[in-house]
């Protein structure tokens, strides 16, 4: 009688650690169907557990459905970026190449995972409400993040925490477009990618320009 087949065969390791690695099969199954035009509204469960080698009834083992699957991608994409934005911030560097090594970093993280980054600019404005709230709730925390980190910087300090926000707010959605633009370039075409970050820089150093001699209006 032929096996039937719920976990990619022949994996060795503990229970736990086959879990896991069929749990991440999914979840890369879902991002290379995403990896063209496709939303992630449109997949179904058994596309995805058809590109991770399981049978379908073995997705309900790790996920309770595709928008909790949705809601796992988007936790591990943000995950290890706040991490890395945080140590980042946290380096003992002038504000200059501080905001410069900031960038440096989220973009070269953004560069090496594509397929996720991918993901979350085609999702954060369309598709799974699910999902797009998600994505809008990890910006908002790296807008607060960022905010709290800036707000003791000495030309910024005047800035109550409404402006301090909205200064963060334009400094995310900046490296936001920017990626969207990394995304769209030839991996190869370093000249390219080295435009883009540069001109990045450049963007998020006028904004705070712009922060250090604004003045909060009156209410």
């Amino acid at each position: 009688m032929r096996r039937k087949k719920t976990e990619p065969a022949g994996d060795p390791g503990t229970r736990d650690e086959r879990k896991q690695r069929t749990r991440r099969a999914l979840m890369d199954g879902a991002l290379q169907l995403l990896a063209g035009e496709r939303s992630f509204s449109s997949l179904s469960l058994r596309e995805v557990a058809k590109v991770a080698g399981v049978v379908p009834a073995a997705f309900y083992r790790h996920f309770s459905g595709m928008d909790d699957l949705g809601l796992a991608l988007v936790d591990d994409a943000f995950g290890t970026l706040h991490d890395l934005m945080r140590e980042a911030r946290a380096a003992p560097l002038p504000a200059s190449n501080l905001i410069a090594n900031s960038m440096e970093t989220f973009l070269r993280y953004a560069a090496t995972h594509r397929l996720q980054f991918q993901f979350l600019a085609k999702e954060r404005f369309s598709g799974s409400s699910t999902v797009r709230l998600a994505i809008r709730k990890e910006i908002r925390l790296w807008v607060s993040e960022l905010a709290a980190d800036l707000a003791a910087f000495p030309k910024l300090k005047r800035l109550n925490g409404e402006d301090l926000r909205m200064v963060t707010g334009l400094v995310v959605q900046c490296v936001m477009g920017a990626t969207e633009l990394l995304l769209d370039a030839d991996p190869e075409n370093h000249d390219e990618l080295d435009r883009i970050q540069r001109n990045t820089g450049k963007q998020v150093m006028l904004i705070f320009l712009g922060a250090a001699q604004w003045k909060s209006p009156k209410r």
